[in-house]
């Protein structure tokens, strides 16, 4: 998908008469949104829009070793080949002329795909290689500007990871502000330069810091001063989209509640900065019991962490299991300022969402299942979030209109207003999500209005959901039957079972709950394996051994088994 952003200058913080000025350019491509205001407290502000520069820039993805001598042997070769392959290059060229006026040959269309492919993979590399070489390049290269939106109470900055895997909110209050002039509500990307976030580190408590973004942009005439504007058309890669979407629509469901004290996030960070774990499982394990305090448990050591002070407000005894916990280290630069944490669970393998409060401000740190996920071939547990049904175009419809009355709604108050039940109200809230519409503001615990790019996204910009995912949804229930369940000495899990009626299906899990290996008889296995994801048997049974879906496909008990209730 190819967005096209188009700036009156840069971002930048600028030594005034009387203090700082954080002056954002915004995106002129999108509807005038504007904001002037005097910071209270600087320090946080710097604090905490430092944390989200961590969140955009990193990349915890698996770094292969460098092959710079091999690729300078490759060069050599490919200069000793030059006339070699000039002389096919002139050759194919007249080849070409005389097919030209043919019809379109067959399979070209695979053909483009396998093109498009190697197209994206050459650029992953380009970019990794800028990421070590050359920081500054590589971050004004980035796939998007973060996303701000200007609402009645508060400001919300958005921006998602390098490695498609985390996503950071900063929510601050209105409060926050004084001497607040020219206030124009709606949501914009901003020029997000390294310059700028070098820039954050100069502001003090001593000094007045006025935060801006610039009005005047959207009141000249972008042609009269070349100079000044800036317009950047960018190529965003469809697991970039599919990734923020899937996490927002991860954030817009029901979920558990632990807080967490200031000494607990100390203890878990430290902890992990000093070690680093060789060996499966790398989980943070929740252990929640209703009234007794929560204990979180760093695999594989077993480190024990107690949180005397927070007691679990649950119904029910759970553990819940998460993964990709070396992102949580960005909560580090936050400690001095941090009031505590909420952490909010799906469940076992599925996203987390820390939000780290700080008095008037408030950044929510959204963790995808794992570091590495792949939002397109199933294999990750985020895909059975998702609603097993549609909600209505009637039930759509009067969530939208509700929202174009009042931008911000809870889930109790939208089902009121709809006079609908809370099942569907929440798959539809899910499903606006996933389109970039609606955002959980988690802290407040409300829904927002907010599109997140400027043109209304669809299923088809972000990627269809994938087939074999849907078709083991269904397969969940009774269709099928676990019939072996083994660990073994390694920790790997193997479960045997029969699905839809075939012969018996076997899949392997790691320590993580994930799949690594597996057996099936159906077609889809037979021609790609695990290359192209697990097929829908493999998945199901999955699904089963882990407890996905066992009360059936019906919106209100898959709302049921989301809230644990």
């Amino acid at each position: 998908m190819q967005v096209a952003f188009a700036y009156r200058g840069r971002s930048g913080v600028v030594q005034t008469n009387v203090g700082l000025a954080v002056a954002l350019a915004p995106n002129l491509r999108r509807d005038r949104v504007s904001f002037v205001g005097t910071l209270k407290q600087p320090l946080r502000f710097r604090e905490a829009m430092s944390a989200l520069h961590d969140v955009v820039i990193s990349d915890l993805r698996f770094k292969p070793k460098d092959k710079t001598a091999y690729e300078q042997w490759k060069k050599e070769e490919a200069a000793r080949e030059s006339a070699i392959r000039s002389e096919a290059v002139k050759l194919k060229r007249t080849e070409l002329e005389k097919e030209r006026g043919r019809p379109m040959p067959a399979g070209l269309e695979r053909k483009y795909q396998r093109c498009r492919q190697r197209y994206w993979d050459a650029r992953t590399k380009y970019g990794n290689m800028l990421y070590r070489e050359d920081p500054e390049l590589w971050r004004l290269l980035m796939p998007c500007d973060p996303v701000i939106t200007v609402s009645p109470d508060v400001l919300f900055f958005e921006c998602f990871s390098a490695d498609e895997s985390s996503y950071g909110c900063l929510n601050v209050e209105r409060e926050a502000f004084e001497n607040e002039t020219d206030v124009a509500l709606g949501t914009t990307n901003v020029d997000y330069s390294w310059r700028l976030y070098e820039h954050f580190q100069t502001i003090r408590s001593y000094r007045e810091t006025r935060f801006s973004i610039d009005p005047s942009g959207f009141e000249v005439q972008t042609s009269a001063d070349e100079g000044a504007y800036r317009e950047e058309k960018i190529d965003l890669p469809q697991s970039w989209l599919r990734g923020f979407s899937s996490l927002q629509s991860a954030m817009s469901l029901p979920m558990r509640r632990v807080p967490v004290s200031r000494e607990g996030v100390y203890s878990l960070v430290a902890f992990l900065k000093r070690h680093k774990a060789k060996t499966s499982p790398r989980a943070v394990r929740f252990e929640l019991t209703p009234g007794a305090p929560v204990k979180i448990i760093l695999e594989p050591w077993n480190k024990e962490i107690v949180l005397h002070d927070t007691p679990y407000s649950g119904a029910k005894r759970e553990v819940i299991r998460t993964w990709g916990r070396d992102r949580l280290r960005v909560l580090g630069r936050l400690l001095p300022l941090l009031d505590g944490c909420d952490v909010y669970l799906l469940g076992t393998g599925l996203p987390s969402f820390w939000v780290a409060k700080m008095g008037e401000m408030k950044l929510t740190l959204g963790l995808s299942g794992w570091t590495a996920n792949d939002w397109t071939s199933g294999g990750s547990a985020i895909d059975q979030l998702a609603p097993p049904a549609a909600p209505s175009n009637d039930v759509m419809r009067a969530v939208a209109d509700a929202f174009k009355q009042t931008p911000t709604w809870t889930l109790d108050a939208l089902a009121a207003k709809t006079r609908t039940s809370a099942p569907v109200i929440s798959a539809g809230l899910n499903k606006l999500a996933l389109l970039g519409q609606v955002i959980h503001d988690l802290p407040h615990g409300v829904y927002r209005w907010r599109q997140v790019m400027p043109v209304t996204l669809s299923a088809e910009v972000i990627g269809p959901e994938n087939e074999e995912t849907l078709a083991a949804r269904e397969l969940t229930g009774w269709k099928c039957r676990v019939t072996s369940d083994k660990t073994d000495a390694k920790g790997q899990r193997h479960v045997v079972g029969v699905v839809e009626g075939r012969s018996s299906s076997e899949v392997t899990l790691d320590a993580d709950d994930r799949i690594v290996a597996g057996k099936c008889g159906c077609s889809y296995f037979y021609t790609g394996g695990l290359r192209k994801g697990p097929c829908r048997h493999l998945q199901a049974l999955r699904n089963k051994a882990l407890g996905f879906g066992d009360q059936g496909g019906t919106l209100e008990n898959w709302f049921k088994r989301i809230t644990n209730s």
